[in-house]
């Protein structure tokens, strides 16, 4: 019989979590999550307090979760993959499979995430489903008390945004935004510059990321051979979407289908607009305009393959520009341009490598406000503690950084660099960036009231 999800057709969350075995089991999943709730609340994790950790989604990006988890360990060792959870059982299967590769414990396996959540041994949880499902499980995850590390984009609606940060907002759980650059070393030595004022007044930030191929798409892809409807569980997928027949391609492609996701906004460009926060030390644009196409993959996607926006943050005075290609991979790059200096990276999305070039003079020949000799300057290569030698181009999505940091903060309770405001923001500059897209208008952001709007708000 089909298991009903409480998020289905975008009701209300009802009363038993478990109704289908019965009031007495249900209160006991209601006792054993307020006991994790209490917990996880009354005290800071010590060294010697082993995390119980399950996993929300077997996905490719699942996997490369269990790397990082893997990888952390060799700073925190502490803690177990006691359970992971997805619709589909040969995902569920497989993931469990790598697990024990991995860690040498085949965990628990569940279907549903609630009787995975119902476990009162349960501490954390990692979420890697698709991109319109994240904030609904992240709410319900918070809710049932467990700290979580959640994929982003957390949100691709605003309702869906406002919803997973107020679940947040009213626990006292830890929550780290799956923004992995956020805890970069070369992120944050960047940052650090920026704040330093060596590059003076920044006037303009631009990020142009590319890729040369059908991305997010797979004509051969054997998991579309091999699924079948009655091996998961299609409601529950769509998770309040748009119903529509069961079709696989749309399942693991969802990525390019405007239902269910921006595509490049939701993925790239939330990277983009959120490290774009991170520099500023600020929040949402308060503009954008976007513009692209479908130029170069004439398949079966639905949302671009060619994509820019441009957006300003008004009280920083700043110009922001993003653009991705998947119709050609060249040049790749970061500028941060500021009055006394520049900041770039000739890599894309998290690339650790990073040049720091003064700018040498400021004139219209009379009007000169500082000049620093005739002599062409050399970049200055941008180093981290430690490590004085030229960092490549590219670096893995699968990075420790961001599970230690995750780990600290479950331990200390304190907030981890992917807090739920950055997650909130890059959301809000998603949804901005795509509708701009699809409506043809320039999207303004309402700070007092919260909205998205297609004029300038009312001040």
């Amino acid at each position: 019989m089909e298991k009903k999800s409480h998020w289905e057709n975008n009701k209300p969350a009802k009363l038993s979590r478990r109704k289908f075995i019965g009031k007495a089991a249900a209160a006991a999943a209601g006792a054993a999550v307020l006991s994790s709730t209490a917990r996880s609340y009354s005290r800071i994790l010590g060294a010697n307090d082993r995390i119980q950790i399950g996993q929300i989604g077997c996905s490719a990006r699942a996997s490369g979760h269990r790397i990082m988890l893997k990888l952390s360990s060799e700073t925190d060792s502490n803690f177990d993959l006691r359970s992971v959870c997805d619709i589909w059982s040969v995902n569920l299967e497989k993931g469990a499979d790598h697990a024990k590769e991995v860690f040498g414990t085949r965990p628990k396996t569940y279907k549903y995430s609630e009787d995975m959540l119902a476990d009162p041994g349960l501490d954390a949880v990692m979420i890697s489903t698709g991109d319109h499902q994240h904030a609904k499980i992240l709410a319900e995850v918070v809710k049932a008390g467990k700290d979580c590390y959640c994929e982003k984009p957390m949100a691709n609606t605003l309702e869906q945004a406002k919803l997973a940060r107020d679940a947040v907002s009213a626990s006292d759980c830890v929550v780290q935004m799956g923004s992995q650059w956020l805890s970069d070393p070369y992120q944050l030595k960047v940052r650090e510059i920026i704040r330093s004022g060596k590059l003076g007044k920044i006037t303009k930030i631009e990020q142009s990321w590319n890729y040369n191929g059908p991305r997010w798409h797979i004509p051969k892809d054997p998991d579309i051979a091999a699924i079948r409807e009655e091996d998961t569980d299609w409601n529950r997928w769509l998770l309040g979407r748009p119903w529509r027949p069961f079709d696989p391609v749309v399942y693991f492609e969802f990525r390019i289908f405007k239902d269910f996701s921006g595509g490049i906004t939701d993925q790239w460009y939330s990277h983009g607009s959120g490290l774009v926060h991170f520099y500023l030390d600020t929040f949402i644009p308060d503009d954008t305009v976007s513009n692209g196409g479908i130029f170069a993959w004439h398949d079966v996607r639905e949302n671009p393959d060619t994509f820019s926006c441009l957006s300003t943050f008004q009280e920083k005075e700043v110009l922001y520009s993003y653009s991705s290609s998947y119709g050609n991979a060249h040049g790749d790059h970061t500028v941060i341009r500021g009055t006394h200096g520049t900041l770039y990276s000739p890599g894309g999305e998290g690339s650790p490598q990073w040049w720091y070039l003064p700018e040498m003079k400021s004139a219209w020949g009379s009007n000169i406000v500082f000049q620093r000799g005739s002599k062409a300057p050399e970049p200055e290569l941008v180093t981290i503690p430690a490590q004085d030698e030229k960092a490549p181009l590219k670096q893995s999505d699968n990075t420790k950084y961001h599970t230690d940091n995750w780990f600290q903060c479950m331990r200390s309770r304190k907030k981890p660099n992917g807090s739920i405001e950055t997650g909130f923001a890059h959301s809000v500059a998603v949804v901005m960036a795509t509708r701009s897209y699809r409506e043809g208008k320039k999207m303004y952001w309402d700070r007092k009231n919260e909205e998205i709007l297609d004029h300038p708000p009312t001040t």
